[in-house]
């Protein structure tokens, strides 16, 4: 695999500032059903990293005697993660926000039936990826058949009551190449058209991920020479409205060791939280004022802020 680490090291991103922290971001771990090119996590059915139990438990400490609003799991697939239900339970019995980001197709993988009404028991935002409304679009991004099982997951999650007014269901969409998002409003319009058309589904709304430089995705455009195109296509759409509002300045992102970075990206560069020389573990940071410290930036970071912007939470703009 190609790395894309000291291609983005000399950058001229604006300096950042952690705020308040309000989101604890958790990677449980990089076991996932599926493995996606445009992944940068590197998740597929063969890694093994997986959050232990005395791990989940120092998350639970962090998250109460930090006041976290909201703890949003990722992975791989978190559902796979042998804790889950423990660290979700825990996050609600104190009043937490859960995001869960799920790739739907798990709903359906046999042993985890009981995964859609225990999200919804718990009242959990199931942010769910589906790069596209057409078969032919997702199943060559992800693998054949996993478009089939991804509209039975959103059917099963319906059924309960998401995307129906009772819980959240929110979508993703990935661009499957090296360009950016379209307009995550009328894109958004285009989903609720289409797969209420054909599937009688609804959601909540869609957001718009660019792909970043990195890890899978980066080494495919270093590949196929396209790594220096698509940084100027993020360079140049670069909008010094979108900085302020970039998640990483409210949340701290967790690995499935407990070391803490400043953002999912990072964690994948292994660039340490703060600039720091050493890993930080989480359970050394309980009572540990965050706020005001530098956050690390390199060119990756355009990719949150170019043309609408663009984050966890979809659009910033």
């Amino acid at each position: 695999m190609n790395d894309t680490l000291e291609l983005l090291r000399d950058t001229d991103f604006p300096q950042l500032k952690r705020a308040g922290l309000e989101t604890l971001q958790v990677n449980l771990g990089y076991l996932c059903n599926q493995q996606c090119l445009h992944c940068h996590v590197d998740a597929s059915p063969r890694r093994v990293e997986i959050m232990s139990a005395d791990t989940i438990e120092q998350i639970q400490q962090f998250m109460i005697s930090n006041h976290i609003k909201t703890l949003d799991l990722t992975g791989g697939a978190p559902e796979m993660n042998p804790h889950f239900q423990t660290l979700v339970s825990a996050a609600r019995q104190n009043g937490i926000h859960v995001i869960d980001r799920c790739n739907l197709t798990i709903l359906m993988e046999p042993g985890y039936e009981w995964l859609a009404q225990f999200l919804y028991d718990n009242e959990v935002e199931v942010v769910a990826s589906l790069p596209c409304y057409l078969e032919q679009n997702v199943d060559a991004q992800r693998g054949k058949g996993v478009y089939d099982k991804s509209i039975l997951g959103m059917q099963r999650l319906n059924a309960l009551g998401y995307g129906r007014g009772e819980r959240e269901l929110n979508l993703v969409f990935n661009p499957q190449g090296a360009n950016l998002p379209p307009d995550q409003v009328q894109l958004e319009a285009d989903y609720k058209r289409e797969l209420d058309a054909r599937f009688s589904l609804s959601f909540d709304h869609l957001y718009t991920i660019a792909n970043m430089p990195i890890k899978r995705f980066g080494s495919m455009l270093v590949s196929k020479g396209e790594f220096e195109n698509y940084m100027s296509v993020l360079k140049e759409s670069h909008q010094s409205q979108n900085v302020s509002n970039v998640m990483c300045r409210t949340m701290i992102s967790v690995d499935w060791q407990g070391y803490i970075y400043d953002c999912d990206f990072n964690q994948m560069l292994g660039l340490n939280a703060g600039h720091a020389d050493q890993k930080t573990h989480i359970s050394d940071v309980m009572s540990v004022e965050m706020k005001g410290e530098p956050i690390v930036v390199m060119d990756h970071c355009y990719g949150c802020t170019a043309g609408q912007g663009s984050s966890c939470g979809g659009a910033l703009g």
